[in-house]
């Protein structure tokens, strides 16, 4: 897990699928919350909140229950200020984690979901968008629609903002390595990348962020 923390403030990546560790530990207001949740949803979320404190646990060499972490049922995750900056995202039973010295977002993708790319992008996709992605061979502009709806949700947890008021409004550039929002005049940067059957991307303010970010599976 060291190997994927530079101290400098670069983002450490850290994906696992399942997210559910063989020695769960989450702390007591994480298993109240639980309590209120269907079956489906508790185990979802004690298996990911226990996750996050595992890696974030090896992270800072700190016993997993002293993580300042506070992650309610369908909020953001959130660290105590000083111990940084945390994004989480769900795909099919597997979780992809982000940490950093700076705001982060990151989301996670099945690579061979499937979905109606070109009605995707004709309702959420901006016109400077469609135009590039319609010159596109057919494979490339599936993965390509693909790779920007991650972005573009990566962005929206990065920004804290919603998906159904945010999503039309960031646009990915042409070389998908920033996407900026149209209405707040902000801008991140982008990465995407692929691990076995996942495609993921993660965004933040600041491109050192992203460079030499890891991938760390467990």
């Amino acid at each position: 897990m060291e190997e994927g923390f530079n101290r400098s403030g670069s983002v450490t990546v850290m994906w696992l699928g399942p997210a559910s560790p063989t020695d769960p530990c989450v702390s007591d207001q994480e298993q109240d919350w639980a309590c209120n949740l269907s079956q489906t949803r508790q185990r979802r979320f004690l298996g990911s909140r226990s996750w996050m404190r595992s890696c974030l646990s090896d992270l800072w060499g700190v016993p997993a229950q002293d993580i300042p972490l506070h992650a309610p049922p369908g909020k953001p995750p959130a660290l105590h200020s000083g111990w940084g900056f945390v994004s989480l995202s769900h795909s099919k039973g597997s979780a992809l984690m982000a940490w950093s010295s700076a705001p982060v977002g990151v989301d996670l993708e099945r690579l061979d979901r499937p979905f109606a790319s070109d009605a995707l992008m004709n309702r959420y996709y901006a016109s400077s968008e469609q135009r590039r992605l319609r010159s596109l061979p057919k494979h490339a502009f599936h993965q390509a629609v693909l790779e920007h709806w991650l972005i573009k949700e990566a962005a929206i947890k990065w920004q804290q903002g919603s998906l159904a008021q945010d999503l039309t409004h960031w646009v990915v550039a042409a070389d998908g390595l920033s996407a900026s929002h149209q209405n707040r005049a902000v801008q991140v940067a982008a990465r995407c990348r692929q691990q076995g059957p996942w495609g993921m991307a993660i965004v933040s303010a600041c491109e050192q962020n992203l460079i030499g970010a890891r991938v760390c599976l467990g």
